[in-house]
């Protein structure tokens, strides 16, 4: 199972690649367990700070997003990145 992708996208990656839907979801169920992890891991070495304006936390947000990671996930770590 890949870091840098949250389970919304290792699901769709691998049922186009043929993967049986029962195992893409199980997969997927697997990766939610860690997803906000990941998505630190990756907000972190990608950006390392919190978002100066609504601009760039919009940008950081469509890149998180674009990875798969979850709205829920997303929002936790771009409005409590200070914690």
């Amino acid at each position: 199972m890949s870091r840098k992708f949250g389970a919304a996208r290792i699901e769709r990656d691998l049922r186009a690649k043929g993967v049986s839907d029962a195992e893409a979801a199980s997969a997927a169920r697997e990766a939610r367990a860690t997803e906000f992890e990941r998505a630190l891991e990756i907000w972190r070495r990608k950006f390392g700070k919190p978002a100066a304006d609504a601009k760039e936390y919009g940008r950081q947000a469509r890149f998180l997003l674009a990875r798969g990671f979850s709205i829920d996930v997303i929002r936790r770590i771009l409005r409590n990145v200070d914690d």
